[in-house]
């Protein structure tokens, strides 16, 4: 064991240490959800616009089959048939994204094996980068960290810089969440082969995965299969939240922090998500489109929380019904709780981010009073990236938007939840400054 790297300590000024609540899933197994009798697909899964239907209601899809493709000339991914079925309809449904959003119903065929269908075999040894993006939209990819945004898109960029370095993001500082962990250890082989095809798209020398020293069976696992001549590595992190943020993540690693308003391409660097490499590992060789992925299924009062591979589409109904929800009410997030999303309907899918279904009772924070803020200025001492919450959420209270994105720097927070978590005063800083944001863009959009 390389001793060094076992007590590395490479980290990021400021942060939090939530608790992780990570052992009742980290080691176990990933299994197979049962299938559900059907599910719900929006045409809307992806930062950007909505891909096309171009099936009809009552029409046969098999397992894997296009059903709708990318909107053209814009930010887009196409979308596959995540089971096989018949075409229920094609009508607005409830999402977790907002609104509701047209979304593509299937009724899955019972006595179908659900195997998924293949295109022709691809060699990305013999692709051009252009290529290899291309075939990357083509398989619906985006990414799996949370955010959403067209991986094709993302790698596109890179044409534009002169890219180094791509670092696959295996951090998962979230607390309960183990999908990422559960990938890596179970999927070297397409996670490796992953990171040479996204390497050759952005002609990058060389590949990092990075992953937090409380996830060692990692580093383990990897060390025996990675390249001989060092062109694949893997970096051991520190544990703190928000270690997964980009520019916790480069600074941590490299010392070197990303220039206002630029992306990590200016410095050389690729950022994606270890799940998202490994799911282009495995699927881009066949040309299959991207139907199912791993997710944590964890939190109270569940019979059997682990990671299961489920069908993008797949309702909470049929999750919680699966894994043995025993409660009578729970508080739903799609995520972690830090920056998870609330959902409040139980035929809500899941979609293509979805990396966790969190169910909180008894860990629910409920009916917490807040208080006036009593300048302790622990949201001070925790912010990554060095703001001033306090001074923001007072602004904020007293609807001075503009000014707390001209002279406090508001867009440059990403909403980590940090300063939520240690406030005494319980003020719900996030969601004060998402209200801001939002309001500085209709105001400037009129």
């Amino acid at each position: 064991m390389n001793l060094p790297r076992l007590f590395n300590r490479k980290t990021f000024p400021h942060g939090i240490h939530p608790p992780q609540y990570k052992e009742e899933t980290r080691d176990k197994p990933t299994r197979r959800l049962a299938f559900p009798d059907q599910v719900i697909l929006p045409l809307l899964q992806n930062i950007g616009a909505p891909a096309i239907a171009m099936v009809r209601k009552g029409q046969m899809v098999e397992r894997g089959e296009l059903i709708a493709v990318a909107a053209p000339d814009k930010l887009s991914v196409p979308l596959h048939a995540t089971v096989e079925g018949t075409i229920r309809d094609i009508t607005l449904m409830s999402t977790a994204m907002g609104p509701k959003t047209r979304s593509i119903i299937i009724d899955t065929l019972p006595s179908s094996p659900q195997i998924p269908v293949s295109g022709k075999r691809q060699d990305y040894r013999q692709m051009s980068r252009a290529e290899i993006i291309a075939a990357i939209r083509d398989i619906g990819m985006v990414g799996l960290g949370g955010a959403e945004f067209p991986t094709y898109a993302k790698l596109a960029t890179s044409l534009d810089y002169d890219i180094h370095t791509v670092i696959a993001n295996g951090c998962e500082c979230e607390p309960f969440i183990t999908t990422d962990f559960r990938v890596m250890l179970e999927n070297i082989k397409n996670l490796l082969l992953g990171m040479r095809i996204v390497m050759k798209a952005v002609a990058a020398d060389k590949g990092i995965i990075a992953i937090e020293d409380n996830k060692l069976e990692v580093q383990a696992a990897l060390q025996p299969h990675l390249p001989e001549d060092g062109s694949i590595s893997v970096e051991v992190l520190q544990t703190k939240y928000p270690q997964g943020a980009e520019q916790m993540l480069i600074y941590a690693l490299l010392g070197v922090a990303i220039p206002k308003g630029q992306l990590p391409a200016t410095l050389g660097l690729e950022i994606i998500n270890v799940a998202t490499v490994a799911e282009i590992g495995a699927l881009l060789p066949n040309s299959q489109g991207f139907i199912e992925r791993t997710v944590t299924i964890t939190g109270d009062d569940l019979e059997k929380p682990g990671n299961y591979r489920i069908p993008i589409g797949t309702s909470l109904q049929h999750i919680l019904g699966e894994t043995g929800f025993t409660g009578a009410e729970a508080e739903l997030i799609l995520g972690g709780p830090m920056m998870g999303q609330p959902v409040a309907f139980l035929d809500t899918p899941i979609h293509k981010g979805t990396g966790a279904v969190l169910v909180l009772d008894q860990r629910a924070a409920k009916n917490r009073d807040v208080y006036p803020c009593i300048k302790c200025a622990m949201c001070v001492e925790v912010c990554p990236i060095h703001l001033n919450p306090s001074t923001l959420g007072l602004l904020a209270y007293k609807h001075r938007y503009q000014e707390m994105q001209d002279q406090y720097h508001l867009n440059n927070c990403f909403e980590c939840g940090s300063c939520s978590f240690v406030c005494p005063s319980n003020i719900p800083l996030v969601q004060l400054f998402r209200v801001a944001k939002a309001m500085n863009r209709e105001r400037k959009v009129q």
